[in-house]
């Protein structure tokens, strides 16, 4: 028994040509890249599936920036993926605000800004914007970066300041100190109160802080 694709052709290659920018960019799997970059899981494996399609503005401003790939080869397959792309910026996806409660931008609403990468940085380094004093006073308005996610946390985490995913969703940036039960201490590096006893889905460790 046969089965009919009803996906439009066109979209079908537009899904694939940001699967391969995805892989390209060092994201293994469609849930890490959601997680980091602020992406709609559930629109974008309708993106890359080939079962709905994305517009060009998303492309130009969302996509494209976060692989670092041509947004016309993205959308249309004119041209390579390497074309105008320089990889001397890094895009800045979110924001830290109070409680150290990481932000990161919806759809649409584009990367806030490209800044200048740190000497670590590699094609899957993002950056996070500190408002206000929440991480302390010295990093108001500093850019940390991070990559490389860890599902579930490595040990080399332990005792590190890292970017933190939990289940209900919230992306903070705390110090974290293994308890003795699976769970997480997430401290801060002012007079915040700890987090004691917390699930961590994944961390990926701040790579590098540039002070504003």
């Amino acid at each position: 028994m046969s089965t009919t694709d009803d996906r439009d052709p066109e979209v079908v290659a537009r899904g694939e040509r940001l699967r391969k920018a995805r892989l390209a960019a060092g994201f293994d799997s469609v849930a890490e890249a959601c997680r980091k970059l602020g992406f709609n899981q559930n629109s974008y494996y309708l993106h890359e599936n080939g079962r709905g399609t994305f517009s060009f503005k998303m492309a130009q401003q969302r996509y494209a920036p976060a692989y670092r790939v041509n947004a016309e080869w993205l959308y249309s397959g004119v041209g390579s993926p390497d074309d105008n792309v320089t990889s001397d910026t890094v895009p800045v996806v979110g924001y830290v605000g109070a409680g150290s409660v990481a932000t990161l931008f919806a759809e649409g609403q584009g990367p806030l800004d490209y800044v200048e990468p740190p000497q670590n940085a590699t094609a899957s380094t993002v950056g996070l914007k500190v408002q206000g004093v929440s991480l302390g006073p010295v990093w108001d308005e500093a850019i940390l970066f991070y990559d490389d996610v860890r599902s579930p946390v490595t040990p080399d985490l332990h005792g590190r300041l890292c970017v933190v995913g939990l289940p209900d969703g919230r992306v903070l940036v705390k110090m974290l100190k293994a308890a003795n039960d699976g769970t997480f201490h997430l401290l801060s590096n002012t007079s915040e109160e700890p987090l004691l006893n917390q699930e961590v889905e994944w961390a990926a460790r701040v790579k590098a802080v540039h002070p504003r």
